[in-house]
Parts: C-alpha cells; sequence; structure tokens
C-alpha cells in the first residue's frame, strides 16, 4: 500500500480538524459551565428577592392605608378649626354690644360718681 501526497494531506487536515474541534470545546465546556452557574445564581437571586418584594409591597400597602387615617384625623382637624372660627365669631358678635354697652354704662356711672364726690368734697 502506497501512501500519496494527497494521502497525508487529508491525514494532516483531520488532525488540524480533530484539534480545532478539541479547542473550540474546551472553551465551550466552560462557557457552559459559566452559563450553569449564572442560570443557579440568577434562581437564588429570584428565590431571596421575591419574597423582600412581598414585603415591600405589604409595606407599602400598610402606608397607604395608615396615609388615608392620617387624611382622615386631618380633614377632621381643619373641620374643627373652622367649626371653632365660626364659634369664635358668632360669641364675639353676642357678647361684644352687650359688654360695649355695660363698660358705657359703668364708665358713665364712674363719671357721675366722681362729679358728685368732686362737687360735696
Amino acid at each position: 500500500m502506497s501512501v500519496s501526497l494527497g494521502d497525508i494531506a487529508g491525514l494532516v487536515a483531520a488532525v488540524a480538524f480533530v484539534a480545532l474541534v478539541i479547542a473550540i470545546a474546551v472553551p465551550l465546556l466552560k462557557l457552559g459551565a459559566v452559563l450553569e452557574e449564572t442560570r443557579s445564581t440568577v434562581a437564588q437571586f429570584t428565590e431571596h428577592t421575591l419574597p423582600v418584594i412581598d414585603e415591600a409591597a405589604e409595606t407599602v400597602r400598610g402606608a397607604n392605608a395608615q396615609l388615608a387615617k392620617v387624611d382622615t384625623v386631618t380633614t377632621s382637624a381643619a373641620e374643627i378649626g373652622t367649626n371653632v372660627s365660626a364659634l369664635t365669631t358668632l360669641v364675639s358678635a353676642t357678647v361684644a354690644r352687650p359688654l360695649i354697652k355695660a363698660a358705657s354704662f359703668s364708665y358713665a356711672v364712674r363719671a357721675v360718681v366722681s362729679r358728685r364726690r368732686g362737687r360735696n368734697g
């Protein structure tokens, strides 16, 4: 059996192709391991993150409920302020005139008494 130059070239090409496949297979296997580790990390991250997101959502719902209560209290306080203002205006209008009349009467009485004392004294 004689080996020709074409057979040697084909054998060299086959060996080079096998070397190329091995050279490409090693990084691909490493890339597969990296992707598997990434998948595992993402799964763990998701497993630990979802409860935190659920707790945050629950906290936000609770905060919204408390804000609704604060809004109710603030509205009630504003109504109380309005009612007190109206009551103050009413009392002032009701009591002011009689107090002015009483003060005028008191002043007149004091003036009369002081004049009488001035004449008698």
